[in-house]
């Protein structure tokens, strides 16, 4: 059974990658944890949705045309300070990784993501203890989580 949230709000997710394919995989797979799903097709587009959207969680793809990322995630830091962001990318780069905790993410899942890795990913956001500044976030607190191994 999927691991739907135990209150009756339910949280919304931005989905923020320059694919429609991995827009909808997303969707469905937050769909089936009973998220409500907004989505964006760069970062442009996600930077002006904030004005209409107040997000619990952006789940943020780190190559797209134009506004990356890691541009994305500052500028978004820069509008709304406690913005909870998980990274979501192909990219094993360590020192993307660093950079996206030196940002302020809150997590980096490696693609093909898979749903028990994002539900715990967007349920960690989600509990986590809103008082902490942003600054008490980087580094100990990011998590990667991997993509799932070959057979």
């Amino acid at each position: 059974m999927a691991n739907v949230r135990r209150n009756s709000v339910k949280a919304t997710i931005l989905v923020v990658d320059d694919s429609p394919e991995i827009q909808r995989y997303l969707r469905a797979l937050l769909e089936l944890d009973a998220y409500r799903v907004e989505t964006a097709s760069d970062g442009y587009e996600a930077l002006q949705r904030l004005g209409d959207v107040c997000p619990d969680v952006v789940l943020l793809d780190l190559q797209m045309p134009g506004m990356d990322g890691l541009e994305t995630l500052r500028r978004l830091k820069e509008f709304r300070s406690n913005a909870k962001v998980i990274m979501c990318s192909g990219v094993d780069d360590p020192v993307k990784i660093r950079e996206a905790a030196a940002l302020g993410a809150h997590g980096y899942l490696l693609k093909p993501v898979q749903h028990l890795y994002l539900s715990a990913a967007v349920e960690r956001c989600l509990t986590e203890n809103i008082a902490k500044r942003p600054s008490d976030l980087m580094g100990a607190q990011l998590f990667v989580l991997p993509s799932p191994s070959p057979l």
